[in-house]
């Protein structure tokens, strides 16, 4: 084996490279597959604006379409699982393009609010089978148009929770058997760059262990129950939790757009962040004002029991 190879780092081949310390990819990403791909820009002013005492840690009524609460660039995070009923929740039977048009003022809006390398993770399911609706590419297009860098996607097995439908078409013939959906997607973007501002003091909260798991791009955790919530669809705490470990420093404001029963606040509260929300269905927001109330108690309860137990 060549010494000098080894010591000045590896570099990618047609086939890829097993190494990725010191690491040379300048080549790949230059190549003319990327032709058309932005790769962020490089002198980005990663300067960050407040969020109003009155916007912070609050979930407002209303379409998140304008979320003229939310200053430019004041947020770090939006974790979110855009509504399949939007039709009913909106009074109007959407066509497809209507749907991704009403996602797409949203996502616009979100991009606005964002901090320089702010992250979004959307989470969302495809639907149907005659035929198949693939939700999550039209997403990525639409997201890709409005000038975010897509940053990857992860494969959510949601394992012995997955639907137990047995609508399988053809039982046990090639005729016509129908795939059963295990999965869900978490896809992930970035805005203006790949990379974060650092600022003083800026505390993470990822173990070793926990960095290794968030980074692989297949996470296995159980879904939620909908009668335990109360929402006809919540996503588990673990799925936002894992998004603001990951992307996230402590004290930052993560935002959910579509709320819902207040499960990104709930996990942004367990990991000392800020929120920041918006839904319609003032039902709904009850809900997720009565579990974040309830946290915030039972965290006080227990600081208290802490200090009154002597060193």
């Amino acid at each position: 084996m060549n010494g000098n190879n080894r010591k000045n780092g590896s570099e990618t081949s047609s086939f890829g490279s097993p190494s990725r310390a010191n690491h040379d990819s300048s080549k790949f990403y230059n190549s003319r597959l990327y032709e058309g791909f932005s790769k962020g820009n490089d002198n980005v002013d990663f300067h960050e604006n407040p969020l109003p005492s009155g916007s912070i840690d609050n979930i407002f009524c209303k379409s998140a379409e304008k979320m003229t609460e939310l200053p430019d660039k004041s947020v770090h995070l939006m974790v979110t699982s855009p509504p399949y009923n939007v039709g009913k929740l909106y009074d109007k039977d959407m066509s497809l393009e209507e749907y991704r048009s009403f996602l797409l003022s949203v996502w616009k809006e979100v991009h606005r609010v964002l901090v320089p390398g702010g992250r979004i993770c959307i989470n969302i399911a495809n639907l149907g089978r005659k035929p198949y609706i693939p939700l999550h590419a039209f997403i990525i297009e639409d997201l890709l148009s409005i000038g975010f860098l897509m940053r990857g996607e992860v494969i959510w097995d949601k394992g012995a929770t997955a639907s137990s439908s047995v609508a399988w078409g053809t039982y046990l013939s090639a005729k016509n058997p129908v795939l059963r959906d295990a999965h869900e997607y978490i896809l992930i973007f970035s805005k203006d760059t790949f990379t974060r501002g650092i600022k003083d003091k800026m505390k993470s909260t990822m173990s070793k262990n926990d960095f290794v798991e968030l980074t692989k791009s297949v996470w296995a955790f159980n879904a939620e129950s909908a009668t335990k919530v109360g929402h006809p669809a919540p996503f588990p705490v673990e799925l936002p939790a894992r998004c603001i470990k990951l992307y996230t420093f402590e004290e930052e404001v993560v935002l959910d757009p579509f709320m819902g029963s207040g499960t990104t606040a709930v996990a942004s509260i367990e990991l000392n962040r800020h929120f920041v929300g918006y839904d319609i269905d003032r039902e709904y927001i009850k809900i997720a004002e009565k579990r974040v109330r309830e946290l915030i108690d039972r965290k006080k309860q227990q600081t208290l029991q802490e200090e009154e137990i002597p060193s």
